[in-house]
C-alpha cells in the first residue's frame, strides 16, 4: 500500500503533477481504452457518452477481452514455468474478486478452474458452467449445508482451514458413501507487505492452522477412508508487488511438505494467489512470466536442496485476471474548492457514486486514478479528492488525483482497475442501488449482471405497501 502523508503535505511524495491530465497510463487501464476524436473515452470499443444513456451511472464496465487476455496469460506462465521444472501447475480464478456467469464462463474457456468460497459463490459458478471437479472451496467457516451441497456436486478439493472442519466433511462424504479431497490451509507466518488486513499468513488471524500444527491434522485425514489428502494450502496475503513474499513462503512450506512426505503422499502445494496490480502510474509491477518463474524456481530450489519431488503446483490469482479489465463510469455532481491556507486548496469532486460501490478506500486507504471521461481540457491540473454522495468523511472514491481545473457538474468521470472487489464488496448503504455491470467487446456492450432499481431495494422492506399489481416482497424482475 502506498505511504501514509505527512500532517503537512497535501498530496503525497509519489503523485506527480502531470504532463497531461488527459493521459491514460498503460499499466492501469484497459488495452482497448483510448479517446476518440472528440477526446471522450472508448472502452472495449464503446464510447462512454453511449454506456451513460443506455445503463446510466455509476456503471460498472467489464472489458471482456481484457479479462480473457490476463486469465490466458497468468494460466500460460504458471504452468510454463512449472513445466519448466518437470512437473505442472493448476491455475484457480479467485471468484471473490468478482463473480458472475458470464465471468466464469470467460476465464474457464481460457483454461482456468475456479475457486468459491460461498454457497453463492459455488452456485453462480455452477450456473456458468465450471465443472464442479475443477473446482476448490474455501472459508474458515463453511456451513454444514454449504459442506454438504459442495460435495453433493462433486467439488475438487475442498480447503480445510480447522480440525473441526475435518470431522465435519468426513461425515458428510462418509454418509454420501463418497471419498473428499481435502487440502490443509497452513499459516507460513509471512506477512504480506499490504495493510494488515490484506495480509492473511500471520499468526493472530482466522485463517488456516499453524505449521507446527498441520501435521496432526494431515495424519487425521489420512486415517478416514472418507477422506483423501490432497496437498498443502498457503496464502500470505493480497496486493503483493514482487516475488520475495512467496520465494520465503516457499522454502517454510517445502520444509512442512519435507515432513509430510514421511507419512504418505503429498500431491500438491497451493501457494494461492495474492498477485499485485497497478491503481496508480507508479505501481511498479514485475511482469507476470517474470514472477511465475521466481516462484516456481524458489519452490524447485527448495525441493532439490531436500532431494524432494517437486509436486504439482496450485495458484489462486483473482485481482491479477480481472482488476485492470474494469472501469466504474460516474457523472460529477458538485465541485468545491476547500482553501487549506497556507499549505494550498484542494478541489473536492463529488460523484453519484462513493463507498457503496468501492468499498475498498474506506477499508484499507485504498488509492485509485481518475479521469475525465467525456473529454479532454488543457486546463492546469489541480489536486482533487473524488468523493462520494454517502454521509460518511471516508466515503472517499480517489484520495488523490490531478485533474483538469475545470473539471465540472456534468462531467463523466472514469476510475480504472475496479474489475476486483468494488462490485464484490458494494453495497445498499444509505438505500443506494448497486450499479449494473456492462461488459464491452468489440464494439458491443451487454449487461452482464443487471443493476438494481429502488424498487428492487425497497421490496425487501416487509413495512412497505406493495405497488399495485405487486405481491408483498416482489420487487421488479
Amino acid at each position: 500500500m502506498l505511504s501514509a502523508l505527512p500532517d503537512d503535505a497535501l498530496a503525497p511524495h509519489w503523485l506527480q503533477v502531470p504532463d497531461d491530465a488527459n493521459d491514460l497510463p498503460a499499466t492501469v487501464w484497459p488495452a482497448s481504452a483510448q479517446r476518440d476524436a472528440d477526446g471522450a473515452l472508448a472502452i472495449g470499443g464503446v464510447g462512454v457518452a453511449e454506456l451513460r444513456t443506455k445503463y446510466g451511472t455509476p456503471l460498472y464496465v467489464l472489458d471482456e477481452t481484457e479479462v480473457r487476455a490476463h486469465a490466458r496469460g497468468i494460466h500460460d506462465a504458471l504452468r510454463g514455468a512449472a513445466q519448466a521444472h518437470g512437473t505442472d501447475a493448476r491455475v484457480y480464478y479467485a471468484g471473490k474478486a468478482f463473480m458472475s456467469a458470464e465471468v466464469v464462463r470467460w476465464v474457464t474457456e481460457e483454461g482456468l478452474c475456479v475457486d468459491v468460497c460461498s454457497r453463492g459463490e459455488l452456485e453462480t459458478a455452477l450456473a456458468g458452467g465450471a465443472d464442479p471437479a475443477r473446482m476448490g472451496y474455501h472459508g474458515n467457516n463453511k456451513r454444514v449445508s454449504e459442506l454438504e451441497r459442495a460435495i453433493e456436486v462433486g467439488i475438487g478439493a475442498i480447503v480445510v482451514d480447522s480440525a473441526i472442519e475435518i470431522e465435519r466433511i468426513a461425515a458428510i462424504a462418509a454418509r454420501r458413501g463418497v471419498v473428499q479431497r481435502v487440502f490443509v490451509r497452513v499459516n507460513t507466518g509471512v506477512h504480506a507487505e499490504t495493510h494488515d488486513f490484506l495480509a492473511t499468513a500471520h499468526e493472530d488471524q482466522k485463517f488456516g492452522v499453524p505449521l507446527d500444527a498441520a501435521p496432526v491434522s494431515v495424519a487425521r485425514i489420512r486415517e478416514i477412508p472418507s477422506l483423501e489428502f490432497g496437498g498443502i494450502h498457503c496464502h500470505i496475503g493480497s496486493q503483493i508487488f514482487g516475488a520475495a513474499g512467496f520465494v520465503e513462503s516457499a522454502s517454510r512450506v517445502v520444509e512442512l511438505y519435507a515432513t509430510l512426505l514421511a507419512g504418505g503422499p503429498v500431491p500438491t502445494l497451493n501457494l494461492g494467489g495474492g498477485f499485485g496490480i497497478a491503481y496508480t502510474r507508479v505501481d511498479q509491477l514485475t511482469p507476470f512470466p517474470e514472477l511465475a518463474s521466481a516462484i516456481v524456481e524458489a519452490v524447485a530450489r527448495e525441493c532439490e536442496v531436500r532431494g524432494l519431488p517437486l509436486p504439482e503446483l496450485a495458484f489462486e490469482p483473482g485481482r491479477s485476471v480481472i482488476g485492470q479489465a474494469g472501469v466504474t463510469l460516474y457523472e460529477v455532481g458538485t465541485t468545491k474548492n476547500v482553501s487549506l491556507g497556507e499549505r494550498g486548496d484542494r478541489l473536492y469532486v463529488s460523484v453519484d457514486g462513493g463507498m457503496s460501490d468501492n468499498a475498498r478506500p474506506a477499508l484499507y486507504g485504498a488509492q485509485y486514478s481518475a479521469r475525465i471521461a467525456s473529454r479532454t481540457s488543457d486546463e492546469v491540473p489541480a489536486l482533487v479528492r473524488v468523493v462520494g454522495s454517502h454521509c460518511e468523511s471516508g466515503d472517499i472514491v480517489v484520495d488523490h488525483e490531478y485533474l483538469p481545473g475545470d473539471v465540472t457538474p456534468g462531467d463523466l468521470l472514469a476510475v480504472p482497475a475496479t474489475g476486483a472487489y468494488c462490485y464484490s464488496l458494494s453495497s445498499n448503504y444509505n438505500q443506494a442501488q448497486r450499479p449494473a455491470v456492462v461488459a464491452v467487446r468489440d464494439g458491443e456492450a451487454r449487461v452482464i449482471v443487471r443493476g438494481e432499481t429502488l424498487e428492487d431495494v425497497l421490496a425487501r422492506d416487509l413495512g412497505i405497501a406493495p405497488a399495485p399489481g405487486t405481491r408483498a416482497g416482489e420487487g421488479e424482475a
